[in-house]
């Protein structure tokens, strides 16, 4: 039973999507959360070749035997969407700041994999690259909350964008220090760093959730 439950985490990349996936083409998305239902479809995509590589790695060539560069790549694709999702929210608060995020990202990745880090690193996925998307992208989710309170109202629970987001803050609230921490972790604790990416998987399954509600919410709308 405990194996199986394993098994079923340890597919929870690929299986999680499916739930928003199915609501999103069951109801019509506004235009607003085209982005989303976007992410949804890039990141089957790239997290079933990630699984595909890790379970099937013992039969693939030595070349090919590596995932970490597709991880970066989920990450890279989630932070572009995610950031363009924010600055198209109907929220004039730090526009300006909002858009010069991306901008400084892409500097990042410039500077970093020009002079730091292998994008292609056969050994290890880039810890730099996961944690400054899920600090940049945790500070989106509080200038969404904050621009709330300001307005003095209540955040309506049936609001598709509170639904993502919320599932979105606690996705990469719980990840941060994973992914900061991950590379290290694998070399002092490899078994604890093991066990702690099904926290990321369950946090994954979760944040997939939220976003199948706030679908739904739309749908409703």
């Amino acid at each position: 039973m405990l194996k199986l439950f394993q098994y079923i985490i340890d597919w929870s990349e690929v299986w999680a999507l499916f739930i928003p996936l199915f609501i999103s083409l069951n109801k019509k998305q506004p235009s607003h959360l085209k982005l989303v239902v976007f992410y949804i479809w890039m990141a089957l995509a790239i997290n079933l070749s990630i699984d595909f590589i890790w379970k099937f790695r013992n039969i693939l060539p030595v070349a090919f035997k590596s995932n970490n560069f597709l991880y970066n790549i989920h990450s890279i694709v989630r932070f572009y969407l995610f950031s363009a999702f924010f600055i198209c929210l109907d929220q004039p608060f730090i526009v300006a700041l909002k858009r010069a995020i991306p901008v400084c990202f892409t500097l990042f990745l410039i500077v970093n994999f020009i002079f730091f880090e292998n994008f292609f690193d056969y050994w290890k996925l880039s810890s730099r690259l996961l944690s400054t998307e899920a600090i940049l992208l945790l500070f989106y989710v509080i200038q969404y909350y904050l621009f709330e309170i300001k307005k003095n109202v209540t955040i309506k629970v049936t609001n598709s964008s509170f639904w993502i987001i919320t599932g979105l803050g606690i996705f990469v609230a719980l990840n941060f220090f994973i992914f900061l921490l991950y590379n290290e972790l694998t070399i002092h604790f490899q078994n604890f760093a093991i066990n702690l990416w099904s926290l990321h998987n369950i946090s994954y399954i979760i944040f997939n959730l939220f976003i199948a509600k706030g679908f739904y919410e739309s749908g409703k709308q």
